[in-house]
């Protein structure tokens, strides 16, 4: 029986969509975000029967795996990665970006065009996340482009019990515009 799933993702991919979908699950409780302030063991503590959509935690595989491992369901949340860098182009300097380009991941890049950043940093996420799940066996990948069929085929993977049709209502909301 699946008790924790996590839904990894680059962000600006309809992660917080996607968790709204998760909140019509009556059998999980679901999140976005929620441990993002937290250290040490706090950062994972997440109940049991639980679904955490954070996109931070793609950078914290690591710990993932040791608290995790493969007794998990992971998910690997996609969308083109274009429309996804052309959505960070727009938040350059903030957020995750912040930590990405200038001082921090690339420290020392002299380039300049925000939407080639973006896209190097949706694509070392993206491929970062793969490795992370080629040696575990409870994970699915879902592209928002088709998020009805991916979802349902996600709900009978964990077993959710939940009113279908809202989860599947809330796709057809943009939750989070650039």
């Amino acid at each position: 029986m699946i008790k924790n799933v996590f839904v990894l993702n680059t962000g600006r991919c309809g992660s917080l969509t996607f968790s709204k979908a998760c909140s019509h699950i009556i059998n999980y409780t679901s999140s976005h975000e929620s441990l993002t302030g937290e250290l040490g063991n706090n950062r994972f503590n997440y109940p049991n029967f639980h679904i955490e959509v954070d996109n931070r935690l793609s950078w914290l595989l690591g710990k993932l795996d040791k608290y995790f491992g493969n007794d998990a369901f992971y998910v690997h949340l996609k969308r083109d990665k274009f429309l996804t860098a052309k959505s960070f182009e727009k938040r350059a300097g903030k957020g995750i970006m912040k930590a990405y380009e200038g001082d921090g991941i690339l420290m020392g890049s002299n380039e300049k065009d925000k939407f080639k950043i973006a896209l190097d940093y949706v694509e070392t996420v993206n491929l970062n996340i793969s490795l992370f799940l080629n040696n575990k066996s409870n994970k699915m990948e879902i592209n928002i482009e088709n998020p009805f069929e991916d979802f349902i085929l996600f709900c009978n993977k964990i077993n959710a019990v939940g009113d279908l049709d809202k989860s599947l209502k809330e796709f057809q909301t943009n939750h989070n515009k650039s």
